[in-house]
C-alpha cells in the first residue's frame, strides 16, 4: 500500500513546487525584465509621487479637465453591509452595470448625462460619454468624446480651441498593431499634458 501512496505524494509535492512556486517565480522574473512598467501596474508618476495608472480611469469633475466616461463600479455601503453605493473607478470592484437596453435605470442615467452634456455643447454626443465600459475602469475615451469637450475646457482655461484640438490629436493612440481596436485617448495622460500647458 505504501508503494502506491508514495508516488502520489511525491507527484503532488513535485507538481506543487513546479506549478505553485517555480513557474510563478519564473513568470514574475520574466515580466519584471521584459515588461517592467506593465508588471508593476503601468503607474504614472509626477514629481516622484504616483498619481495613477494608465490602465485605470479616474474621475475628473472640474470644467478645466477632460472628463472620463461614466463608471458603474460600486463599493459596500459603510452604513449597511448588505447594500452597495456608487464608487466610480473602484479598482477593487471592476464591473459593468449589467443593465440591459430595456432597463429604465439605464435609460434614465443616459438621459441625465445627455442633458448635462447638451448644456455645454450642442453637437451630437459620443456614446462613450453617457455609457460605462464593461469593466467600469476604462481610462480611455474616443477622440470624438475628447473633441466634444474641447469648448468647455478651452473656456474654463482661457485657451484657444485650436491648441486643445492639437493636444487631443497628439494624445490620440492609434489602433494596436495598426488594425486592432479603435483610436483612443487616455484621459489621465491628456489632463496631465493640459496641466503642463497651463504652467507654460
Amino acid at each position: 500500500m505504501l508503494n502506491q501512496i508514495r508516488p502520489a505524494i511525491v507527484f503532488i509535492v513535485l507538481m506543487t513546487l513546479l506549478t505553485g512556486i517555480l513557474y510563478p517565480l519564473a513568470m514574475t522574473g520574466v515580466s519584471q525584465v521584459l515588461f517592467h512598467k506593465q508588471a508593476n501596474g503601468s503607474l504614472i508618476e509626477q514629481n516622484g509621487k504616483v498619481i495613477g495608472s494608465s490602465l485605470i480611469g479616474q474621475p475628473f469633475a472640474s470644467d478645466k479637465y477632460f472628463h472620463s466616461r461614466p463608471s458603474a463600479t460600486t463599493a459596500t455601503d459603510p452604513n449597511d453591509a448588505t447594500k452597495t453605493i456608487p464608487a466610480p473607478y473602484n479598482a477593487a470592484n471592476s464591473s459593468g452595470s449589467n443593465l440591459g437596453p430595456t432597463s429604465q435605470s439605464l435609460v434614465d442615467g443616459v438621459k441625465a448625462a445627455a442633458e448635462q452634456l447638451h448644456a455645454e455643447n450642442v453637437r451630437p454626443i459620443p456614446v462613450d460619454l453617457v455609457t460605462a465600459s464593461g469593466s467600469g475602469l476604462d481610462p480611455h475615451i474616443t477622440p470624438a468624446a475628447a473633441q466634444f469637450q474641447i469648448p468647455r475646457v478651452a473656456k474654463a482655461r482661457g485657451l484657444p480651441e485650436a491648441k486643445l484640438a492639437a493636444l487631443v490629436t497628439q494624445y490620440t493612440e492609434s489602433r494596436a498593431l495598426g488594425f486592432v481596436g479603435e483610436p483612443v485617448v487616455n484621459v489621465l495622460k491628456l489632463n496631465l499634458a493640459l496641466d503642463q500647458i497651463a504652467k507654460q
